[in-house]
């Protein structure tokens, strides 16, 4: 069997010191002579010592590491946006904790919760579909653990967060299909519980008024980010008594049910479709949107991941002005499709 670990009492207990004094000599303090240190640090190497670190780190009040929470990690966008928190905060000797919503509200509050019990200094949060109370996040400000959101944020200022323009995305999606000849554009938006569903909408009534066309608040229909939703929300449109010719999607991935489903009502050459996210993939499909906006998720993870870690390291920021930063999007035209 394989013993306990060495433990500082053990090692004091031996040398006939305290374990203050044991601890002291095994991190150099000048209390502790030069031939003392010597002694503790050669029977500590010879019991095979080693320092516990949880210990350590909790004295210190920090863990060195951080939470995220996320839809779905299975997801382009949240892969990418990953990768940039990992990087931006290994930097730092920080470590990332992930976890996923799925969407669901419920699961969210309960990974907070278990985020908080892990004590990490920090939490990066991409809100679920379903979320529109924000106790569970408020409840963090009494253990000094400061949030950031980004892409899905809450709809309000008072909060620490990046995300994309989604506004004005939508404006330049809706103005590229218009230039193309479209007078009728319907939509496929998310919940209405998104506060990037309202940004689209938003944008969508500002392009269609700007361009002195009147707009129709039934050719928007918002749908829960499902395929079977989508359907739904294309069935209305299809059916709708101004058929629009161009559709802007949601995301790439409502985008690729409708287009999935255009196909097999066989009419997928009539309606152009416009969404966002600009997944790699796109470039290998042969039905595809004409355009996607890019949203930049490594940008926004890299922000956000340095936006916490000021928070983190510099508390006493958290009880001043918010960060609020919006990444600028561009409208990606997929030059073969768009002719």
């Amino acid at each position: 069997m394989q013993s306990k670990p060495t433990t500082i009492k053990e090692i004091a207990k031996i040398l006939n010191l305290s374990p203050s004094s044991v601890s002291r000599g095994l991190h150099d303090h000048p209390s502790i002579g030069a031939v003392t240190r010597e002694k503790i640090k050669q029977l500590a190497k010879s019991l095979n010592y080693e320092p516990n670190n949880a210990a350590i780190l909790f004295q210190k009040g920090k863990t060195y590491t951080i939470g995220v929470i996320l839809p779905e990690l299975t997801e382009n966008f949240f892969s990418t946006a990953i990768s940039a928190i990992e990087d931006e905060v290994l930097k730092k000797n920080y470590t990332v904790i992930f976890a996923q919503s799925h969407d669901d509200f419920d699961k969210e509050v309960r990974l907070v919760d278990k985020m908080k019990n892990q004590r990490v200094d920090g939490l990066l949060v991409s809100i679920s579909k379903d979320t529109s109370n924000f106790d569970h996040f408020e409840k963090l400000k009494a253990f000094n653990i400061p949030v950031v959101f980004f892409d899905r944020i809450p709809p309000f200022k008072n909060v620490h967060y990046v995300a994309c323009s989604l506004e004005n995305a939508t404006i330049k999606a809706v103005n590229f299909l218009l230039k193309k000849g479209h007078r009728t554009i319907g939509m496929i938006n998310g919940p209405t519980t998104l506060f990037a569903s309202g940004e689209r909408k938003d944008g969508y009534m500002q392009a269609i008024n700007f361009n002195r066309l009147k707009f129709d608040p039934t050719l928007v229909i918002n749908c829960d980010l499902t395929e079977e939703a989508t359907i739904d929300a294309a069935n209305q449109l299809i059916n709708h008594r101004r058929k629009p010719s161009a559709i802007v999607a949601f995301n790439d991935y409502i985008a690729l049910f409708l287009i999935r489903y255009l196909k097999k009502l066989k009419i997928a050459d009539e309606i152009d479709v416009v969404s966002y996210a600009n997944l790699p993939i796109m470039d290998y499909l042969d039905y595809s949107p004409i355009a996607s906006v890019e949203q930049y998720p490594y940008l926004q993870g890299q922000k956000a991941a340095n936006i916490l870690m000021d928070l983190i390291n510099s508390p006493q920021l958290e009880n001043q002005a918010f960060y609020n930063t919006i990444v600028e999007s561009d409208l990606i035209i997929n030059e073969s499709k768009s002719d």
